[in-house]
């Protein structure tokens, strides 16, 4: 059976910060997926707006080498020209009025020879102080008016904002000049296959919803684990943090995706609704007793020694800056009450890994009393987000032999190796759902303030105790002592983020590792 098509739309697209990183590695690369997958109209144009003063011909060139980088495979020569010559780029300021004179210029242009339908699509790939000015310069100008059937969208890239007052202050500001519908807050994660799976995985199959809930669940741990430090980010980061960086935006919708109800069907604000409740539902965070930070101090990753954060450029000799934090939430809704999440991410740690595991309740064990079995197998769903991705199903089977004795068995799905995946940044979803106005994977006003509101007493714990440091961990470890402690006083552990064979048992890991000798 042949798939339905694709919907390609008319539009230009029109990329503020167009010759920063996030275009070059991320953005542009998308495009050319897209170009290859077939879900591009030909009346495409795509406008670069930034203050770099270069030649289009070199905006081309430095474009052209992110695809190289980002696309393994031959680059198809055609694809790329058929990009490159809807390309064009604009040098001004973002705060100038006369930057968005001659961007409505460049747009009438790309109207009549494009004839991109008076669709325009803006990106904002910028630092997040220009968000405001560029929309409201945007509004201005008249560029984001809609009339007679024409649409205009506007991206946000995150961070949105960098507490809850802030982010309620960025809302207001950008409401004031477009509609919520006309709003694309993006979160990159969102793009990823297995986190699109989410949905499916739990709504679509009759074997998983049924046992979705405190009756069957144990608990949840979501890992976002970077080796890499901050390298020359340090000023960035030193005003930001892992927790600003990383839990009201990746981790908060990760749990939303697991936790929330069924919504009544797939429309954007549908699903988006859900996940709001969701995270309402969060229990008010002890900043004291349920979340742990950290900072990596020296190591070594994969034998490569690291320096410690506080030898970072741009950071202070004295930094209480977090690399590292760690949380548990609990949700005081039906399906959830009494299931602890927990929530653990950090940078220069062992492994680079994002995953979502699922712990069901273990089975009693008096079946086994008068047998060598001391303990059973835990079962684990483990959704693998990066750099792998797919489902691992994990429980318990009998070895081979007269005793009764259990080992561990995985059930993988890889969809790389069963879909033959093709390459791809995690953006081409969500630059072709802005295209189309889907806006499902996509937060609401609302969204971002609820994530916000999740992390807020401990940014204000953390502001009331500016001398307090945060644990010191060795950069290529787990993790801080203090994480292991947080779950461990409930008798559980983390699921281990070092080892090849992370989570098998001895007898498993043997097997595993005789397979690959054959």
């Amino acid at each position: 059976m042949s798939e339905a098509p694709q919907p390609r739309v008319p539009c230009a697209l029109v990329i503020f910060g167009a010759a920063g990183d996030l275009t070059h590695r991320l953005l542009v690369p998308a495009l050319y997926h897209l170009r290859r997958r077939d879900l591009l109209a030909d009346k495409l144009a795509i406008i670069g707006v930034a203050r770099s003063d270069i030649s289009e011909e070199a905006f081309r060139a430095r474009l052209r080498q992110g695809v190289r980088e980002t696309d393994h495979r031959a680059a198809a020569e055609a694809d790329w020209k058929w990009l490159a010559s809807r390309m064009t780029y604009l040098r001004g300021d973002f705060d100038a009025a006369e930057t968005y004179a001659r961007l409505a210029a460049r747009l009438a242009e790309a109207d009549r020879s494009r004839h991109t339908g008076g669709n325009y699509l803006f990106y904002l790939a910028t630092p997040p102080q220009a968000f405001a000015t560029i929309v409201r310069r945007l509004g201005e100008a008249g560029l984001v008016r809609e009339t007679d059937g024409r649409w205009r969208r506007v991206v946000v890239e995150k961070p949105f904002g960098t507490d809850l007052h802030s982010a309620q202050e960025l809302n207001g500001q950008l409401l004031s000049v477009l509609q919520e519908r006309q709003v694309f807050r993006i979160d990159h994660y969102l793009g990823k296959e297995t986190v699109q799976n989410i949905m499916v995985l739990r709504f679509g199959n009759g074997i998983f919803e049924p046992l979705w809930n405190r009756n069957h669940i144990d608990h949840v741990q979501i890992t976002v684990a970077e080796t890499v430090g901050v390298e020359h980010r340090g000023a960035f980061y030193e005003r930001t943090g892992a927790l600003r960086d990383m839990v009201p935006n990746h981790l908060l919708q990760l749990l939303a995706l697991v936790g929330m109800e069924p919504p009544t069907c797939f429309a954007a604000d549908a699903v988006r609704a859900e996940k709001t409740k969701l995270l309402d539902a969060v229990r008010r965070l002890d900043a004291g007793a349920d979340v742990v930070r950290g900072q990596y101090g020296a190591g070594a990753i994969a034998g490569r020694a690291m320096a410690a954060y506080r030898r970072a450029p741009d950071v202070a000799p004295d930094s209480t800056t977090e690399t590292y934090v760690a949380l548990k939430l609990m949700t005081d809704n039906w399906r959830w009450a009494g299931v602890p999440f927990y929530l653990r991410t950090g940078k220069a740690l062992a492994r680079r890994h994002s995953e979502i595991v699922v712990r069901f309740r273990q089975a009693p064990l008096a079946l086994f009393r008068d047998t060598p079995v001391e303990r059973l197998t835990p079962n684990d769903l483990v959704l693998s987000i990066q750099p792998e991705e797919g489902v691992t199903l994990r429980f318990g089977a009998k070895i081979p032999g007269p005793a009764v004795q259990l080992g561990d068995v995985a059930m993988r799905f890889d969809y790389r190796d069963y879909f033959n995946a093709a390459p791809n940044t995690g953006y081409e979803t969500l630059i072709y759902d802005a295209m189309i106005g889907d806006a499902t994977l996509f937060k609401r006003a609302d969204d971002i303030e609820a994530g916000w509101r999740i992390v807020q007493p401990a940014l204000d714990a953390w502001a009331a105790d500016r001398a307090a440091a945060p644990a010191v961990y060795a950069a290529g470890s787990s993790g801080p002592r203090a994480a292991d402690a947080l779950i461990e006083r409930d008798g559980r552990h983390w699921r281990a983020l070092v080892g090849d064979d992370i989570g098998l048992t001895p007898h498993k890991a043997t097997r595993v590792a005789a397979e690959r000798r054959a």
